[in-house]
């Protein structure tokens, strides 16, 4: 069997010449709820076989790592916050990578929970990094919730699954039993159904989480579909189930094991609020600077004209860093933009 190449990547720390509005891997994410998602970080020690972000030490698309300046980002949130002008935001940590690569973690909980509007701080993460320091450490900086992606119970295929021979499963379980046991912060336990990869896993997983006491005040587990994204991985021989298929089969195991796995939005208190419009239309014609390099190969990272959004120029590979170019808005959704150079 081929070894995978491990391809070195820079990492940018991203600050004040770079407006944390307007990229998908870092910054802020609005899309138009009350739950922002915040992205201090794009690195990640895995490399999952269904990765929807290509991310870790195998990435192949990826040209560049980001972390974000921890006072550059509360400035944006706090931003964001006020715009929204409603006092149930969840900040919610995630990201393209693992969120707990970012060695200021628990300062930037306590920031997010210190800020009026921010009723809730959640974390998604693979609970691999976690220990009894850290955990007791976040928790005292008012983490509320941690998203917890497992995919197995079971040690050999969770390496598999992960694609990284260290990974221990059975960690993250002791850690996660620790938490429900030792402190106030809740688990959602959000694994990903690959079908004919983890199937029978799936039930196990439901069955642990109902033991523990996962879903304290938050539902105990959100079971996600497989997807295939443009530049994921997609395992061999696996075929994404239908959404209605899907559906179907979370209420079978509901059936089965007695427990809700399909929510009401208002579960999770997730409602619309308003978020900042987008300034450049779809086709719109501006002038950018070029910052850095780009996220993913033939990309680079520019600022418009009015310095309130990083805008990613695809098709940039022979353009310098520094240089003053006209760009095409070419995507412009939820306030994350992508622009393609003009001649």
């Amino acid at each position: 069997m081929q070894v995978p190449k491990i391809r070195p990547r820079r990492l940018v720390w991203i600050n004040e010449e770079i407006p944390l509005l307007g990229h998908i891997a870092f910054g802020i994410v609005d899309r138009g709820t009350n739950i922002i998602q915040v992205r201090p970080t794009t690195l990640c020690h895995l490399n999952c076989i269904y990765c929807s972000v290509d991310a870790g030490p195998f990435s192949r698309h990826r040209l560049t790592e980001y972390m974000v300046k921890l006072d550059w980002l509360i400035e944006w949130v706090k931003l964001i916050v006020k715009y929204k002008s409603v006092n149930d935001i969840e900040a919610l940590i995630d990201g393209v990578g693992e969120p707990l690569t970012y060695p200021y973690i628990v300062e930037l909980v306590q920031e997010l929970k210190d800020i009026p509007g921010i009723r809730v701080v959640a974390l998604q993460t693979r609970g691999y990094l976690l220990n009894e320091k850290l955990v007791k450490n976040l928790e005292e900086a008012g983490l509320d919730r941690i998203n917890l992606s497992i995919d197995t119970l079971d040690e050999e295929k969770a390496r598999f699954i992960q694609g990284a021979e260290w990974f221990n499963v059975s960690e993250v379980v002791r850690i996660t039993e620790y938490i429900l046991s030792n402190t106030s912060i809740d688990v959602h336990i959000a694994p990903v159904w690959v079908p004919g990869i983890n199937d029978k896993d799936i039930e196990d997983i439901i069955e642990w989480a109902k033991k523990i006491g996962a879903g304290r005040k938050w539902p105990a587990l959100g079971i996600q579909k497989y997807l295939v994204h443009r530049y994921g991985r997609k395992p061999r021989g696996v075929k994404p189930m239908s959404w209605k298929e899907f559906w179907s089969k979370l209420r079978e195991l509901e059936r089965k094991h007695g427990i809700n796995l399909i929510h009401n939005p208002k579960t999770f208190n997730f409602h619309r609020a308003p978020s900042p419009p987008p300034p450049y239309s779809k086709g719109e014609v501006i002038k950018v600077r070029v910052v850095e390099e780009g996220w993913l190969k033939g990309e680079k990272l520019s600022v418009s004209h009015n310095k309130d959004r990083v805008i990613t120029i695809v098709g940039a590979t022979e353009i310098p860093l520094g240089a003053r170019i006209r760009v095409k808005i070419i995507e412009n959704k939820s306030n994350i933009f992508i622009a393609k150079p003009l001649p």
